[in-house]
């Protein structure tokens, strides 16, 4: 993935800079998107306000649709964007140009020529049930750590079991509070993208990892003051595990466990692609990642092969 070149900040014409702010408004309080969609808004108007700025534009009424392809063009051609970036900031510009039309701010909307870019789509990265074993027990005591030292491979090690039990995201297993834990049923109340809540269960394995954390290790890393706000997760200063940490758990134990690329998405990854190798329905499948659109969580029946290998063996007559 190309890396991207902080731009230094402009300064924009005061009609764009107001329907740049005004939009990221709507977009926090009418459609309640998540604090990271609307990072990726916010970086995507930066970028198309900044061109047409340089482009002379200093009000909605005067974009054209020649200008929002230049804008478009230049995504990949000047700042190297992946097709799937360049299809997200595409998006972007729909949405913007939408919301600005049906207000009644711009007579047509120039974003309608706009065409969506054709995708391959990517397959995810999945881990097989023993890189998943070896990935599980990889965080293990620190015989040099002091005897007082709290075990943060516990709480490691509920982190990584959740993520593969229940599929949830970095962002989901960070925000996650006590009060989401139904212990008696084995399952999550999960508030996930578009603030959308779904239960998930945690199967067996998982629920005695996490038992083990909230008895042994959390009440150690929690401090006086409210510091924790409920999290289930905390750090060693006893404040909630935001989502990068989340990573950083996640590929140092990897690397223990002698796997490369691997994230906390991998994990999401294996638990949907196992559960269809298994013999789940795509549908149970959505409603366990918390898809709003089954076409997402269709990618995941391209990813196991060995249910068609043995098909084709059974069914053709050339085997």
């Amino acid at each position: 993935m190309p890396v991207r070149t902080k731009r230094p900040a402009k300064t924009l014409p005061q009609a764009l800079r107001r329907t740049r702010d005004t939009f990221l408004v709507y977009l926090r309080v009418e459609c309640g998107l998540s604090a990271n969609t609307l990072e990726a808004y916010s970086r995507d108007l930066r970028d198309l306000f900044d061109d047409l700025s340089s482009a002379g534009v200093t009000n909605p009424d005067d974009v054209t649709p020649r200008v929002l392809v230049a804008h478009v063009a230049s995504l990949s051609s000047d700042r190297s964007l992946a097709a799937s970036s360049v299809a997200r900031h595409l998006a972007t510009i729909k949405v913007l140009f939408r919301w600005l039309h049906a207000q009644g701010r711009i007579p047509e909307n120039p974003a309608d020529y706009l065409d969506q870019p054709t995708r391959w789509k990517r397959l995810p990265s999945v881990l097989s049930p023993k890189q998943v074993r070896a990935l599980l027990a990889a965080p293990r005591p620190d015989p040099d750590a002091p005897d007082d030292a709290p075990p943060l491979w516990v709480r490691d090690r509920a982190i990584l079991e959740l993520l593969y039990a229940s599929g949830l995201r970095a962002s989901e297993v960070g925000a996650l509070g006590l009060a989401d834990l139904v212990r008696d049923l084995g399952v999550l109340r999960v508030t996930g993208k578009g603030d959308r809540q779904r239960l998930v269960p945690m199967g067996v394995p998982a629920r005695d990892a996490l038992d083990r954390y909230l008895a042994d290790c959390r009440p150690r890393l929690v401090r006086e003051g409210g510091r924790d706000r409920g999290r289930v997760f905390v750090s060693r200063t006893g404040r909630p595990l935001e989502r990068v940490a989340v990573w950083q758990i996640v590929t140092r134990h990897a690397r223990a466990a002698g796997l490369e690329g691997v994230h906390p998405h991998v994990l999401r990854h294996s638990f949907a692609t196992h559960l269809l190798a298994g013999g789940a329905d795509l549908r149970t499948v959505q409603e366990l990642l918390g898809h709003a659109d089954v076409a997402t969580t269709q990618i995941y029946t391209h990813v196991d092969r060995s249910h068609l290998k043995d098909v084709h063996r059974k069914y053709h007559p050339r085997k």
